[in-house]
């Protein structure tokens, strides 16, 4: 994904004053910035969810995009929210998803209402339906909120797969936790991205 210059205002409110990245295939990103930086506008942008006011986005390939905002009918079940996007993406079966399922522990939760499960729980399937058409760019939006210790794990395991069969996975957020399991770190501050350090002992090593 190659992004240029790219703008954004809310009326006179400049919230990107010229974005520029470059995310690579087998690259495991974060974008850290404060409350109110701008990493929410920017995402949607890169998801295509609206058009910057200046600017180029370039996808190779297709895409999952995983909101903050968790999207789903909380009278469909886990299993009907599956069949649903299977048909929207022209999915054959649901293979991908049950592997994303199992590597999140959510299988048991296949025949409940989405208005039943728990915040976590809700945040797993928002991950899987970004997830399970197997795209080779992830663009997630605060994925982990709302989930325990252990499944937090489990997302970075997953993450990790996910960067080392080839696949470009950006994770948005407030807070930098987990540098060391990135390749790449920006900070947007001031509508800019600003490089940071990440994962020293690669370097090094380098």
């Amino acid at each position: 994904m190659d992004v240029r210059d790219v703008h954004h205002s809310y009326g006179r409110h400049a919230v990107l004053r010229g974005v520029d990245l470059d995310l690579r295939p087998g690259v495991l990103a974060g974008i850290v910035g404060e409350n109110g930086a701008g990493k929410s506008t920017l995402l949607k942008i890169l998801s295509g969810e609206i058009r910057p006011d200046r600017g180029a986005v370039r996808h190779r390939g297709e895409f999952g995009y995983c909101p903050q905002s968790v999207v789903l009918d909380d009278s469909f079940t886990v299993r009907q929210h599956l069949d649903f996007f299977k048909s929207a993406f022209g999915l054959t079966d649901l293979r991908r998803a049950e592997e994303v399922l199992e590597a999140l522990d959510c299988t048991a939760y296949l025949d409940r209402r989405a208005g039943l499960l728990s915040g976590g729980t809700r945040q797993k399937l928002n991950l899987t339906l970004a997830l399970m058409h197997d795209p080779d760019v992830l663009l997630l939006d605060e994925p982990y909120q709302g989930f325990d210790w252990e499944t937090y794990l489990r997302f970075w395991e997953l993450a990790t797969r996910l960067r080392d069969a080839g696949r470009s996975v950006l994770v948005v957020s407030h807070l930098a936790y987990d540098v060391d399991r990135l390749d790449e770190l920006w900070r947007l501050e001031g509508g800019r991205l600003h490089r940071r350090e990440s994962r020293p002992e690669k370097e090094t090593a380098a």
